[in-house]
């Protein structure tokens, strides 16, 4: 068997097309910072639970450990910006971005598809990865809206109107 590269990995992983998504959480100081993931998943609708990934040396690790709330933004096709906005790390993030706080003081972007309020129910080691795995507290979800998906290194998107019609 021939050995791969993590390059190769990479280019095979992104085979797999997925959704977008924005999470929002708290610092100790009550600030408040987002970050652009790919690595969403459901796990269980009773207990309602998802999972997602984040770099074991992530800054936000320690605000998104167990028993902490965050806000997972499933983005619409047309926000492309606010994925590639949220992908690096900058000062003042939701500066320029459309957004209002929600009942439990997370930031809430606006125009998504859907958003499930989440507390952390645990934490697993994953290679280099976390995976956090969430109980959904709060869901709000827009049908009507179509899903940003990104596939083969690049945004893409679902034509649901052909479907419906059929």
């Amino acid at each position: 068997m021939t050995p791969f590269t993590s390059q190769d990995l990479r280019k095979g992983f992104s085979s797999f097309a997925t959704g977008v998504t924005v999470i929002t959480c708290l610092d100790k100081e009550q600030n408040h910072h987002g970050i652009t993931i790919s690595s969403f998943n459901t796990v269980s609708l009773d207990p309602p639970l998802i999972l997602w990934s984040l770099k074991q040396h992530s800054k936000l690790m320690p605000w998104v450990e167990v028993g902490k709330k965050h806000l997972i933004h499933v983005l619409e096709r047309s926000q492309e910006n606010l994925a590639m906005h949220f992908a690096t790390v900058k000062l003042d993030q939701f500066s320029g971005v459309t957004h209002q706080l929600a009942e439990s003081g997370l930031t809430q972007i606006t125009g998504c598809v859907a958003y499930y309020e989440c507390e952390t129910i645990s934490v697993h080691v994953g290679g280099d990865h976390n995976i956090i795995v969430a109980k959904v507290i709060h869901l709000e979800n827009h049908a009507d809206k179509e899903p940003l998906i990104f596939a083969r290194s690049q945004f893409v998107g679902l034509d649901f109107s052909e479907a419906i019609s059929k």
